[in-house]
């Protein structure tokens, strides 16, 4: 098997250690095993002895997030490759840290590993900063739902008839429980005239048994709700400060429909701005998991589920397609209503989720506006299809139909 690369190095990263195998071919040969501790000045020793070697390429696996203090201290000395652990996978028997270092090495010599996608650092921060605020923000919709676990159990039936129990309404009503209000009555009059049950209503949703193990319980999660949303603001200023330089790049993204700003601000922080590591649409939806599996044996196609990656863009492209699908008069709405009767209403969703990934690759890569290909897309590519499956339509009625073209 041909060599690509005659001097490259395989590095098994560990939290305390790495192993790293030189393996170099050309003139001076070389063959060389060293264990270095994941310190900072170990890293550098690393990096020292592997300039020493005149390496050019290293791979290491992307293990939890132990590879990136070491591609950091490597980057730019050398070219890195990240490898999906998945895809590199070792036969089975005789597994040690030596031999996978060693495994490491031949694959990248011969160019068999696959790189990872890596974005530069710019866009690794923003996506730390995006990401945290999604783990704050599902952390604050959990103590919500612990908050309304609390008021059932004291038979406060606010959720009921009020439908963000975190509105204004809901939180004068929540702290005068707290401080000890009992009087459904009085607790009615801190609700707001615009709520849509009526005042009786409110008042006998609030006739409960609310003790002072309840209100303890009502107190701490409230202060944690209201904890966790300043630390959101926080992040919110924060990304808004990192998303600076790429503000116009958000504002045209948000003209596709169903982008909101806070969707577009995911996108760029998950897959950067750089479309060049995308050689085309494919690839980059590929690496989404937005496209089906192909997966087939002996002339039998099984499973052609979509795949488990990008959790962090995957479910906001999905919520951002069902949106577009209620914009009226729009590409995004034809093309759901076109496969939901075929395929259902999620995989409909699935594919209009791609196609918004789709767009944004094009305009990121060119430089373009969002331009919509309007409702009646579908049509004008084949008319000759769409009228004879009108026909067929008009005939399951009971019609006898003759299509002619027009002169």
């Amino acid at each position: 098997m041909e060599i690509l690369h005659p001097r490259c190095a395989g590095l098994d990263v560990h939290k305390d250690s790495v192993v790293a195998r030189v393996r170099c071919v050309s003139e001076p040969p070389h063959d060389e095993v060293r264990s270095f501790a994941t310190t900072t000045s170990a890293l550098l020793e690393l990096n020292d002895w592997l300039s020493g070697h005149d390496v050019t390429h290293v791979a290491m696996e992307a293990t939890g997030v132990y590879w990136k203090p070491v591609w950091h201290l490597l980057e730019g000395h050398c070219e890195l490759v990240l490898a999906n652990a998945q895809h590199i996978r070792n036969v089975p028997g005789r597994k040690t840290d030596v031999n996978d270092a060693t495994w490491i090495a031949d694959l990248l010599a011969h160019g068999l590993i696959r790189a990872s996608f890596v974005p530069p650092q710019p866009i690794q921060d923003l996506r730390d900063l995006t990401r945290t605020r999604k783990q704050l923000s599902r952390e604050t919709v959990r103590h919500e739902q612990r908050l309304q676990a609390v008021l059932e159990e004291a038979n406060v039936k606010l959720a009921s008839v009020i439908t963000d129990i975190l509105g204004a309404s809901g939180r004068r009503i929540l702290k005068a429980m707290i401080t000890g209000e009992t009087d459904p009555s009085h607790l009615a009059e801190l609700g707001s005239r615009r709520l849509g049950c009526s005042r009786d209503t409110l008042v006998e949703a609030l006739d409960g048994r609310v003790r002072d193990h309840h209100r303890f319980l009502l107190d701490q999660h409230l202060k944690t709700i209201e904890q966790l949303e300043e630390t959101m603001a926080a992040f919110d200023a924060r990304i808004e400060a990192a998303l600076a330089p790429f503000r116009d790049t958000v504002e045209r993204l948000t003209q596709v429909p169903g982008l909101s700003t806070r969707a577009a601000e995911v996108v760029i922080a998950e897959i950067g701005l750089d479309m060049s590591r995308f050689p085309t649409a494919g690839h980059l939806l590929s690496w989404a998991g937005l496209v089906p599996a192909l997966d087939e044996s002996a002339g039998k196609r099984r499973s052609t589920r979509v795949t488990k990656v990008a959790p962090w863009l995957k479910p906001v492209l999905v919520q951002c397609a069902w949106a577009a699908a209620n914009k009226k008069n729009s590409y995004f709405e034809a093309q759901f209503l076109r496969l939901k009767g075929r395929r259902g209403p999620k995989k409909a969703a699935v594919a209009v989720a791609a196609s918004i990934l789709t767009t944004v690759y094009h305009m990121l890569r060119d430089g373009t506006c969002y331009q919509d290909l309007g409702p009646n897309y579908f049509a004008r590519r084949n008319p000759a299809r769409t009228a004879r499956k009108l026909a067929d339509r008009i005939r399951s009625l009971g019609y006898i139909v003759e299509i002619r073209s027009a002169a």
